[in-house]
């Protein structure tokens, strides 16, 4: 694409630009001049915000030019700032001086990075974590850095130059290259060997965990989706565009997935959040070409053509990334955006200018037609399921009334009135009720009185901070009269007090916790969730009917912790998303979006971040209770049946007890810690007996964790056991018929000679399926 001084930031599009204006001793200096545009969205336009203006050069003949703008993590100010690289060149055209400059938060630019050069970077530069400044010439990599102070060259010679970050602790900015070997390895052609080398550290690593041999060469751009250490070996997930017009995704160094380019030359590629709708990828080209794909299908949704600028923000402060894609026809100055289009392809779309903006969405996929109809379908069972419980509310109330009116023709006719059980008919009696205390007899004086609040009461709010990711979390207590549902958490960051507040992007989830009760048994006492994770309701639905005066659920929310640390010291505020209905058979329509303050916590980068949970799981308090509803919340979640039907599972229980490191969590007996070494191999683990042959074991851990688990499990267990992932949508189904089956099926008794027959049965198709297969499949979907 066509080089642009605009960038986007917080939420803003900052443009620069050079000046040269007249000085008082009749000579010319040279200005560095930005504006900062806010989008304004009764408007449909970018206002501007703020400005200001740097002095580079007081020199008459010097002239000013703008190499590349770009954000980048400043080390030092904890914080993502802009970032501008401008050079001056000398009057005879034989030295350049380069300056990166950075734009403070109060608006002023100042002096970064300053080095000079005999000749002038054109092409491959970068300005990445640091800030540090890449660039190569004649097959060589250079980079200055604030931590350097200096100009440095990398010592290892490469070439086809791969340059990206990666999301780790300490090692960021990599170079990845092919490194030839000497020629005495062979007498052939010269060999070569994929090598990587860490700017920070200066050390070099193998780089075939995140691009095999061949990509190097080919390699235009790449982004680093997830990188970690495990035992000293890099795993990293990238997507890489190159030459041959194509988008990869590696996964430790894998192709996993291919998809086809709509253009040639491909030069940056960022990431939108678009929240629950998922992620899309966006790529930019040479002369002006922009695609947008899904992450989810990696299939091209948009393209556009003409496009001067492409950034990636939240540019409409709703907590979502959207696009914003600048078009070629600007004025000479560029200070406005008179062309743009603002979109995250999923209901936000605002334009400006000409018509050509619109996004060219190619012809749906016949894959797509089969996920809306299925997305439609379920809305359907979704609708029919509430119109059969209004059906059911009428039949309940046309019996009663059906009866009232028998009964008052009975009274006047004298005729003895027989009436049917109020149990049957799932109503609470109003009669016959003498053994009424005064507590209820006031309570039904005071029915009639408006209540005081129908808002869920927050009782305590949370954080606790587990690897790179922060868990916040909101106890509450809500009235079953007044159900809630879709409840969810989002916090607001702020770093100073002149700061405006960012909304952070979160996932929420729900646990449901036992009603407050003064009872002394030792239940109540422990810490009980109703049912595991999988088995909640898609819905959160507070109104249960088990709970008839009060109900307690726990909501938490998830975020990386990288971007609340970068100012030191962060207020954050925590707001409670629901929906409220006046009953629990309100329509859809008649559902009202309802936010809660929930209180603020602040977070200091010196806090000791270790949870009491990990360093004893024996304590029985309150923050233990919420270190292990962090953990969950955290944890991936996997729900297995385990179906027994010639061995006993008792012994399940206290096999998983007696693995190394098991503990169990004395403030939820029911749940057991297994610790192997650090953050990352934690597991929760909730064996639950459904029946002597059945079985149901929930797993909160990484996938290869489970799996790990899952082959030990195998190896204990008999052939004849069969262990399937238990879904979601099948999970209520699935119970019902196997409590049928449960309580209809007959059981011959073991010494008759139906139970041998049957059991020889079972062992002749046993060795068979021994013959078969090593050891039973494992239905993962």
């Amino acid at each position: 694409m066509e080089r642009c001084n605009r960038l986007s930031l917080l939420g803003k599009i900052i443009i620069f630009n050079c000046k040269r204006a007249s000085a008082t001793n009749d000579c010319e200096r040279s200005e560095l001049i930005f504006s900062s545009l806010a989008f304004e969205r009764e408007n449909n336009t970018f206002l501007k915000a703020a400005d200001g203006a740097a002095i580079i050069s007081r020199k008459r003949y010097a002239h000013l030019d703008i190499v590349k703008c770009k954000c980048a993590i400043h080390v030092q100010k904890r914080a993502t700032t802009a970032c501008i690289l401008v050079t001056k060149k000398s009057e005879k055209g034989e030295s350049f001086q380069y300056s990166l400059l950075t734009l403070s938060s109060s608006n002023r630019l100042e002096p970064c990075i300053e080095f000079k050069l005999p000749y002038q970077i054109r092409e491959n530069v970068y300005i990445l974590h640091g800030p540090t400044v890449l660039w190569s010439h004649a097959s060589n990599v250079f980079y200055a850095s604030l931590e350097a102070g200096e100009v440095r060259q990398i010592p290892i010679q490469v070439s086809h130059s791969v340059i990206g970050e990666l999301p780790l602790h300490k090692e960021h900015v990599f170079v990845l290259g092919l490194h030839n070997l000497s020629d005495q390895c062979s007498n052939t052609q010269s060999a070569s060997q994929t090598l990587g080398y860490f700017v920070e550290s200066g050390q070099a690593f193998d780089c075939t965990m995140i691009l095999p041999h061949p990509y190097i060469c080919i390699t235009r751009c790449i982004l680093v989706l997830s990188a970690e250490k495990v035992d000293d070996v890099l795993k990293s997930a990238v997507i890489v565009a190159t030459s041959n017009q194509q988008l990869v995704y590696f996964v430790n160094g894998t192709v996993k997935d291919v998809c086809p380019l709509p253009f040639e030359k491909p030069e940056n590629i960022q990431v939108v959040h678009t929240g629950r709708n998922g992620c899309l990828f966006v790529i930019s080209f040479h002369q002006g070409h922009v695609c947008a794909m899904w992450k989810e299908t990696f299939q091209i949704a948009s393209h556009w053509s003409g496009v001067s600028s492409v950034h990636v923000d939240d540019f409409l402060g709703c907590g979502t990334d959207q696009m914003l894609l600048v078009f070629k026809d600007q004025g000479i100055t560029g200070q406005h955006l008179d062309t743009f289009l603002l979109t995250d392809l999923c209901g936000i779309s605002y334009s400006h200018g000409q018509d050509s903006g619109a996004p060219k969405t190619p012809p749906p996929s016949p894959e797509n037609d089969l996920l809306t109809l299925r997305a439609l379908e379920s809305r359907l069972q979704s609708g029919l399921t509430v119109l059969q419980e209004l059906q059911r509310e009428v039949r309940v109330k046309d019996r009663v009334l059906q009866q009232s009116v028998r009964a008052l023709t009975d009274v006047v006719s004298e005729r003895e009135t027989i009436l049917t059980q109020h149990e049957q008919e799932g109503l609470i009696a109003l009669w016959d009720c003498d053994d009424e205390t005064k507590d209820e007899a006031l309570n039904d004086k005071t029915q009639d009185l408006p209540a005081v609040s129908s808002k869920p009461q927050v009782d305590k709010l949370w954080h606790r901070i587990t690897e790179e990711r922060m868990v916040v979390g909101v106890i509450l207590t809500t009235d079953s009269s007044v159900p809630v549902a879709s409840v969810s958490l989002s916090i607001l960051t702020e770093t100073g007090q002149s700061s405006t507040p960012a909304v952070i992007q979160t996932q929420s989830q729900v646990f449901w916790l036992p009603a407050p009760s003064s009872s002394s048994s030792s239940s109540s006492s422990a810490y009980m969730f109703s049912e595991p994770a999988a088995k909640r309701s898609k819905q959160h639905n507070a109104g249960r009917p088990n709970n008839l005066n009060t109900c307690r659920l726990a909501v938490t929310a998830v975020t990386r912790l990288t971007p609340l640390l970068n100012s030191g010291f962060v207020k954050c505020r925590v707001m409670l998303h629901y929906v409220q209905r006046q009953d629990a058979f309100a329509l859809v329509s008649n559902l009202t979006p309802v936010v809660l303050h929930c209180g603020q916590f602040a977070l200091d980068i010196h806090s000791d971040f270790q949870t009491q949970l990990l360093k004893n799981p024996d304590l029985k308090k309150d923050e233990v209770k919420e270190d292990l509803l962090s953990l969950m919340a955290v944890l991936d979640c996997w729900v297995f049946h385990i179906d027994s039907p010639e061995h006993s599972l008792g012994d399940v229980d206290s096999w998983i007890q007696k693995r190394v490191g098991c503990k169990k969590i004395e403030v939820s007996p029911q749940y057991l810690l297994l610790n192997c070494s650090g953050p990352s191999a934690l597991m929760l683990l909730h064996w639950h007996q459904i029946t002597p042959f059945q079985g149901e074991l929930s797993v909160h851990s990484s996938q290869l964790q489970t799996l790990q688990f899952l082959d030990s499990l195998l190896a204990y267990l008999p052939a004849s056991c069969s262990i399937q992932l238990v879904r979601e949508e099948e999970e209520e189904e699935e119970e019902v018929e196997k409590r049928k089956s449960l309580g209809h099926e007959e059981t011959p008794e073991p010494g008759s000679v139906k139970g041998l027959q049957r059991c020889r049965e079972a062992f002749q198709q046993d060795m068979v399926r021994s013959r078969m297969k090593l050891s039973p499949l494992l239905d993962l979907g």
